[in-house]
C-alpha cells in the first residue's frame, strides 16, 4: 500500500514539475526575437482576468503539450487585463485585433520574423479550446502548422 502511495506521489510529483516547466513569455519583442533566432513560430495566447480557465488547465497544464510546445513553438501570454502599462496595452490590443481575435479563449498561430529591426507576425491560423483534451488540440495546432 505504501509503495503505490509513493508511486502515486512520484507520478503526480514528476507531472507538476513538468508542467511548471513551461515558458511564457510576456514580452511581444522578445518573443518574435526569441522566433527570429529559433525559426519557430508564435503560439499567442490572450488572456484577461474573468475568462475561463479550461484550456489553461485541461491543454497548456500538461506533459502532452509541454513536449509538443518545447520542441515546436515560442509561448507569447499577453495578458490584456494586467498589462504593465497603458501603451503596452494598447499594442497588445491593437495585435488581437490585427490577427482577428473574437473570444479570449482563442490562440493564433502566427510566423514572426525580423527584417531591416522591422518586426513581422503573419497569421497561420487561430485555435480554440474544444473538447478532447490535449492531445486532439495539439493535433489541431499541427494542422494549421502544417498549412493543411
Amino acid at each position: 500500500m505504501i509503495q503505490k502511495l509513493l508511486t502515486l506521489l512520484f507520478f503526480l510529483g514528476s507531472f507538476f514539475l513538468h508542467s511548471q516547466s513551461l515558458v511564457w513569455k510576456t514580452n511581444m519583442n522578445e518573443a518574435i526575437i526569441s522566433s527570429d533566432e529559433q525559426r519557430k513560430p508564435l503560439l499567442i495566447l490572450f488572456t484577461s482576468s474573468g475568462i475561463s480557465q479550461k484550456i489553461q488547465s485541461e491543454v497548456f497544464a500538461t506533459t502532452d503539450f509541454a513536449d509538443w510546445s518545447g520542441e515546436n513553438v515560442v509561448l507569447l501570454k499577453l495578458d490584456l487585463s494586467d498589462a504593465a502599462s497603458n501603451e503596452e496595452r494598447e499594442q497588445n490590443n491593437r495585435l488581437k485585433e490585427a490577427l482577428g481575435i473574437e473570444e479570449l479563449t482563442q490562440v493564433c498561430l502566427a510566423t514572426a520574423s525580423i527584417r531591416k529591426n522591422k518586426p513581422t507576425i503573419n497569421k497561420l491560423g487561430l485555435l480554440e479550446y474544444k473538447l478532447g483534451g490535449a492531445k486532439k488540440w495539439i493535433s489541431d495546432a499541427k494542422m494549421i502548422l502544417s498549412g493543411e
